[in-house]
């Protein structure tokens, strides 16, 4: 059965990837992007592929443009939008970390609760949060994006119940790292103001960490995305790969035996 699907963040990488896949699948869709530029390339490639994709620039920092989510009548609001930047929480400055919150989780919740006034209304729907590995562990040089998943995870979690009376659906969807782009731009962003003179963490650490990470290709997790997001029933928490929900419960279960 199609669905109205509203999705932001979908000017790149899994969001655009959903977008165009879920307008291939039948389903009405409703993506916004963060920048003007992205809208263009998002509104070519659909054009170019014949889909029938609804396309307009909404960054969710801004109050005008989160105003715009009122307007629309949608079956499914998925909160994508975020943004990434590593660096050790030691030393991390303020105000990149407080921009990230921002993003991440002020701006998402905002964005969430005009969706839920809609759907609570109409008595039916589902709100679906792009979480992350990150929000269930933890690894080092990456925390101020982790801490910013974790409470998302929180937020969807205690969403759940509260929304469930009113028939709207939360969910969560918790990729693994893909060769987005997305990680290697983030970690990229440390190196602005970390300077080796000045602070304690080693920048070998951090550089073995950046390397160590193992990417998997996009588009299978786009498909289970496109899979995911407009079926009627599946887990509360859909995290992809398999290898990597085995390792998060593995971490999980750690984490209870760890000593210090």
């Amino acid at each position: 059965m199609s669905k109205t699907i509203f999705i932001t963040g979908a000017g790149s990488g899994l969001g655009k990837g959903t977008a165009l896949g879920l307008a291939k699948e039948g389903h009405r869709v409703i993506a916004t992007t963060e920048l003007t530029s992205q809208k263009t390339d998002l509104m070519r490639e659909a054009d170019e592929q014949e889909l029938d994709l609804e396309v307009f620039k909404l960054d969710i920092t801004n109050q005008r443009d989160l105003a715009q989510i009122s307007q629309y009548d949608f079956d499914i609001f998925v909160a994508n939008a975020a943004i990434n930047e590593g660096g050790p929480l030691g030393e991390v400055p303020m105000d990149r970390f407080r921009a990230l919150f921002e993003v991440n989780v002020f701006a998402t919740l905002e964005s969430v609760q005009l969706a839920a006034q809609k759907l609570v209304k109409k008595g039916s729907g589902k709100i679906v949060f792009i979480s992350s590995m990150a929000g269930i562990s933890a690894t080092p040089y990456v925390g101020p994006y982790t801490a910013t998943k974790h409470a998302l995870e929180g937020i969807a979690q205690t969403m759940q119940p509260e929304l469930e009376q009113f028939g709207v659906k939360v969910a969560t969807i918790n990729p693994g790292p893909y060769a987005t782009g997305f990680n290697k731009r983030s970690a990229e962003e440390k190196w602005k103001w970390y300077n080796e003179e000045e602070h304690f963490t080693k920048k070998q650490d951090m550089i073995e960490q950046e390397e160590g990470l193992k990417e998997f290709d996009p588009e299978d997790m786009i498909k289970k995305m496109i899979e995911i997001i407009p079926a009627d029933v599946h887990k509360f928490r859909t995290v992809y790969p398999e290898e990597t929900e085995k390792q998060l419960k593995d971490t999980e279960q750690e984490r209870w035996k760890m000593e210090i």
